[in-house]
């Protein structure tokens, strides 16, 4: 596998930084999670868009055009010889010292990692996910807002590390008004009376898939709604579905012990996915 680092595609085992970046010491920089299908990088420019503005937010200039970017992404995979792949660029501060203070990291680094990549919930998209409400709030929008995806995802992995005690394929977030946010690392939905309700997404992040979801939603004349939803929500819900790039579209069917509607996928899940990966198949930017 070849990565793309500082201006180079090197060998996985030559791929490395200092162990003076503050991506690596704080967790300080920005990155994005995509897919590319039969040979498109799906939602690239949205996802290129995504990354700068969360490197805006945390004020890190990355030093090349939006443009050149997704050039680097695209070559990535032909030199990987990859049509279907996850891929992760992600932009780190750079090297600095020990200290905190960013104007002391010269030049960011710039990565582009591009991997084969299945379905990552093997056949729970047909059995459905078993999901938990966790403990551990969301990052609140007036100290680290969810829409930057930060490198810093250590409150994303206390919420699996939850998950993985108590038995659960997904953690479900809920935010410090105790307002269901997302999963720990997707978001979510809820289907009651045919209408598809989604958390707005001040906490939580502004997912690429949750907007083809709902573009797609409107034109199945699926009725959509944006609103904050609690407990109550998730228990008597008819579904419950997450999203990701990573995750794509995924039914769960259980949270806390407690089956979700008739206890397996749903109709709204099922007509969703296949328009998704109808989608997927024929839209992209060509390598």
């Amino acid at each position: 596998m070849l990565i793309y680092l500082n201006g180079e595609f090197v060998p996985e085992s030559e791929a490395k930084v200092s162990v003076f970046d503050h991506g690596l010491l704080y967790g300080d920089g920005v990155f994005e999670g995509i897919r590319a299908y039969n040979g498109r990088v799906f939602r690239l420019e949205e996802h290129i868009d995504r990354m700068y503005d969360s490197a805006k937010t945390i004020d890190l200039k990355i030093p090349i055009s939006k443009e050149e970017f997704a050039e680097i992404i695209c070559e990535t995979l032909r030199r990987n010889d990859l049509k279907d792949a996850y891929i992760r660029p992600l932009v780190t501060r750079g090297v600095g010292d020990l200290g905190l203070d960013p104007n002391k990291c010269a030049k960011p680094t710039i990565i582009v990692i591009a991997t084969g990549w299945g379905a990552m919930y093997g056949d729970l998209y047909e059995k459905g996910l078993r999901a938990i409400t966790c403990s551990v709030r969301r990052n609140p929008a007036e100290a680290l807002p969810p829409n930057v995806k930060s490198l810093n995802y250590l409150n994303n992995i206390m919420a699996k590390i939850e998950a993985n005690y108590k038995g659960g394929d997904e953690a479900i977030f809920f935010d410090t008004n105790g307002y269901i946010a997302e999963g720990s690392g997707d978001n979510i939905y809820i289907v009651k009376n045919g209408t598809i309700i989604t958390p707005p997404t001040l906490n939580n992040l502004r997912g690429i898939t949750r907007m083809v979801l709902l573009e797609i939603a409107e034109e199945m004349g699926i009725t959509t709604v944006e609103h904050n939803i609690g407990y109550y929500d998730l228990y008597t819900a008819d579904e419950v579905l997450v999203s990701g790039s990573a995750a794509e579209v995924a039914p769960v069917v259980l949270i806390d012990g407690r089956s979700i509607g008739t206890g397996k996928p749903g109709p709204i899940f099922k007509q969703l996915s296949v328009a998704f990966k109808r989608r997927t198949e024929t839209e992209g930017t060509p390598l």
